[in-house]
């Protein structure tokens, strides 16, 4: 047990030094081009992304004019933008461009048994946005954590079979809050990665994703952890999740690839291999 704090410290640290760097190599955080067309990440995630949130990458990965098709669609992010996306357009651009950005990396190195046998996977500055290249570690935690707090967790999807379920759709200004709080619901009422169980203990326990302890700073007051649950939980259980005082404990993480074949299903992943 006191090496697993003596590790969750380390990494702590190193996440916050990587964070501090990350903004600071480049001098400040680029700015989205405004306007951004989603329609052909909106084509690509209904192909090849079921109703689970997984992800067809062999076929993608065979198809030249698809992957051609997204690498365009990621170009629109690269240039310095003459006008900036601002308020629910940035908003939903980033979203996009986090779990955009995430395939081409996964359909390069594809097949792999999980995206954390790569290189960098999510710090590395290979991604350009606004005229300046920045990692999916950028954008989720100096770009988007900074807008919307708590509600970026059900929408950006690491290519692990942990995450929340991957949305076979794009997110559009007009859009994103509804189906952030709808990617909430889906994700919460997956058996496989959430369970309820009012009769454990004395006032029930929850098993729940390890985002939740991850980034608990995240989830505090209106959105704490209780409120959350109470809100977006699945309907048998919203009672006894509105009620609160349940134990709270936090499920192993499966960072097998969320592939809609069997790669990944049986990865296990060793916390040293986040260390070095």
């Amino acid at each position: 047990m006191r090496l697993f704090y003596l590790i969750r410290a380390k990494v702590s640290v190193c996440a916050l030094l990587t964070g501090f760097m990350s903004a600071a190599a480049f001098g400040g955080l680029p700015s989205v081009p405004a306007g951004i067309d989603h329609t052909p990440w909106d084509d690509l995630a209904a192909a090849y992304v079921d109703e689970k949130g997984l992800v067809d990458y062999a076929a993608w990965h065979g198809s030249a004019e698809d992957r051609a098709k997204l690498d365009a669609y990621l170009e629109a992010f690269a240039p310095e933008p003459a006008e900036a996306a601002r308020g629910d357009d940035k908003i939903a651009s980033l979203i996009n461009a986090y779990n955009a950005f995430t395939v081409p990396f996964i359909l390069e190195n594809y097949p792999t048994e999980s995206i954390r046998l790569l290189d960098d996977p999510f710090d590395g500055k290979r991604h350009l946005v606004g005229g300046q290249e920045i990692s999916v570690d950028d954008i989720e935690h100096e770009m988007l954590r900074p807008l919307i707090g708590w509600k970026v967790h059900s929408v950006v999807v690491c290519a692990a079979r942990s995450c929340p379920p991957l949305l076979n759709r794009a997110y559009f200004a007009n859009d994103w809050g509804a189906k952030m709080e709808e990617r909430y619901r889906v994700w919460l009422a997956r058996e496989d990665l959430n369970t309820y169980d009012p009769d454990r203990g004395r006032r029930g326990t929850v098993d729940i994703s390890r985002i939740f302890n991850w980034y608990s700073e995240d989830f505090e007051g209106d959105h704490s952890i209780e409120a959350v649950l109470g809100r977006y939980g699945p309907e048998p259980y919203r009672s006894f999740l509105r009620g609160g005082g349940y134990r709270v404990r936090y499920q192993s993480y499966h960072w097998g690839l969320n592939d809609q074949g069997p790669l990944g299903e049986d990865y296990r992943h060793s916390i040293l291999r986040s260390l070095f």
